[in-house]
C-alpha cells in the first residue's frame, strides 16, 4: 500500500494543533486549574510546557519522521527489530485505545449539551448533568460521537483528517477568542482574572507536590504526548519541514488556546456567579458543564452563547479524538496491511464496547480519566525520550537538524542531552509521586 502524507505543511500544523487543542484545554484545564489553586497551577503548567512539553514533542517528531511508521512500528524498526522497544511502542497504541474509551464518553456529553443549549433543557435544572452523564443515554451519545470520529478517520490523512482539521482548528481559535472578549467585558470579571492570572505563591508553597503532579499530567495530556499521536502525525511529514519550528508553533498555539479557555471560564463564573461554584472549586469531570452551563442562563441570549461555547468544545473534542483513533488505525495499516476502512470500523467497534463500559460505570470512568491516563502518558513519554536520546542518539540529532535553520540547529545538542537525562528523570519522579513510590 502507498503510504499517505500531508498535502501541505500548514495542514500538518493545524492537524497537530487540533490534536493538542482538545478537551485537555477546554474541559480538563479549567477543572484542573480550579482544583489546584488557579494561578499557582497555571505558572507551573506553563513552565512544564516549555521545559518538558516542547522537547518531548520534538522527540516524538524525530521518531515519527525518521521511521515513517506508527509508534509500535517506529520503535521496532528503528531499534533493528528489538521486541522490547516494540512493546514500548505498543504501549502507545494501547494508551490511545484507553484514552478514546473515556474521551468519547465526554464527547457524548458535549453533543448532548449542544442540543440542550438550543432547547434550554438544562436552564434552571441544576441536576441536569448528573442525570445525563452516565447510563444508557450517555452510552448512546458516546456511540454517536465515536461515529463522527470514525467517519473522519476513514477518509484518510488528506481527505479526512487534514480537510477536517484545516477547517475546525482556526474556527476553534476564532470562536474562543470572541467568547473570551465577551467574558472579560462582563461586570465582575476582574475577580476571575485575578484568581486565574495573579500568582499565588502561598498556595504553591503549601502544595508543591500536588500542583506539580497535576500540571505535569495536564501538560502531557493537552499536548498529546506519551501516546504516540505526534509520532504518527510526523510519520506523514516530508523532509523539508523544520521540526523545531513546527513543534514550537504547535506548542505555542495549543498553550494559547488553553489560556483562552481560562479567560472564558473564570471571568464568566466570577462575573455571573460571584466566584467558583462548589462543583467547579471541587473539580471533577462535571466542573465545566455544570458551572459554565448554569452561568449562561443568567445572561441575555444565553442559549445562543451556550450553543457557541459548546460548539467550540465539540470541534475541539473531535479534532483530538480523530488523532487518537488514527494511532491504532495506522498500526493496523502499516504493520498488518489492513485496509484503512476495515481498521477504522473494527477499532471503532472495540471502543464502542470499552467506552460503553465507562459510560455505565462512573467509578471506572473517573479512574481511567485520571490516574490511569496520567500514568500511561508519563511512562510512555519517558520511554519515547529514552529511545530518541539513547537508541537513536546521533541519528535523532541528524533528523532534528534536517530542514532546520541555524538557530534551531545550534540548540540541537542541548535538546539531545535534555531528553537523555533531565527530562526522563523528571518524568519518572513525577510518575513515582503519582504512584506513591517516591
Amino acid at each position: 500500500m502507498t503510504r499517505e502524507s500531508w498535502t501541505t505543511r500548514l495542514g500538518f500544523i493545524l492537524a497537530a494543533v487540533g490534536s493538542a487543542v482538545g478537551l485537555g484545554n477546554l474541559w480538563r484545564f479549567p477543572w484542573m486549574t480550579a482544583e489546584n489553586g488557579g494561578s499557582a497551577f497555571l505558572v507551573v503548567y506553563l513552565g512544564i510546557i516549555l521545559l518538558v512539553g516542547v522537547p518531548g514533542l520534538l522527540a516524538e517528531f524525530v521518531i515519527g519522521r525518521r521511521s515513517k511508521r506508527n509508534p509500535a512500528g517506529a520503535l521496532y524498526r528503528l531499534s533493528n527489530g528489538s521486541g522490547s522497544w516494540g512493546i514500548v511502542g505498543l504501549l502507545g497504541v494501547f494508551t490511545a485505545l484507553v484514552l478514546l474509551s473515556f474521551y468519547s464518553v465526554v464527547g457524548g456529553w458535549i453533543l448532548r449539551y449542544v442540543g440542550a443549549s438550543v432547547t434550554g433543557a438544562y436552564f434552571g435544572n441544576p441536576g441536569y448533568f448528573d442525570a445525563i452523564s452516565f447510563g444508557a443515554e450517555a452510552a448512546a451519545f458516546h456511540v454517536a460521537f465515536l461515529g463522527l470520529t470514525a467517519f473522519i478517520v476513514v477518509g484518510g490523512v488528506r481527505s479526512g483528517i487534514e480537510k477536517a482539521t484545516t477547517v475546525m482548528t482556526p474556527l476553534i481559535v476564532v470562536m474562543l477568542a470572541a467568547l473570551a472578549v465577551w467574558a472579560i467585558s462582563q461586570s465582575g470579571a476582574d475577580a476571575g482574572l485575578a484568581f486565574y492570572l495573579d500568582f499565588d505563591a502561598d498556595y504553591l508553597q503549601a502544595n508543591p507536590i500536588s500542583v506539580l503532579q497535576a500540571a505535569a499530567g495536564q501538560a502531557l495530556f493537552t499536548l498529546s504526548l506519551g501516546v504516540g499521536t505526534m509520532i504518527t502525525y510526523a510519520s506523514y511529514l516530508g523532509e523539508d519541514n523544520s521540526l523545531a519550528f513546527d513543534g514550537s508553533v504547535i506548542a505555542l498555539l495549543n498553550t494559547g488556546v488553553g489560556v483562552l479557555a481560562g479567560l472564558v471560564v473564570f471571568p464568566l463564573l466570577f462575573a455571573l456567579q460571584g466566584g467558583l461554584s462548589e462543583t467547579a472549586a471541587g473539580g471533577g469531570p462535571g466542573a465545566l458543564f455544570v458551572s459554565v452551563a448554569s452561568a449562561f442562563q443568567q445572561v441575555p441570549f444565553g442559549q445562543l452563547l451556550a450553543v457557541g461555547f459548546f460548539g467550540v468544545v465539540l470541534l475541539a473534542a473531535l479534532s483530538s479524538s480523530i488523532s487518537m483513533l488514527e494511532i491504532p488505525v495506522a498500526y493496523l495499516v502499516d504493520e498488518h496491511d489492513v485496509s484503512r476502512r476495515s481498521a477504522t470500523l473494527g477499532l471503532a467497534g472495540l471502543i464502542l464496547v470499552t467506552g460503553t463500559v465507562c459510560a455505565l460505570n462512573p467509578g471506572l470512568f473517573t479512574t481511567v480519566s485520571g490516574p490511569v491516563v496520567d500514568t500511561l502518558l508519563t511512562a510512555g513519554l519517558a520511554g519515547f525520550l529514552v529511545f530518541a536520546g539513547w537508541v537513536l542518539g546521533g541519528d535523532a540529532l541528524a533528523e532534528y537538524g534536517t530542514g532546520s535553520g541555524r538557530i534551531a540547529r545550534a540548540l540541537g545538542v542541548p535538546w539531545l542531552w535534555s531528553i537523555r537525562t533531565v527530562l526522563p528523570v523528571f518524568l519518572l519522579v513525577t510518575l513515582g509521586l503519582s504512584l506513591g513510590l517516591v
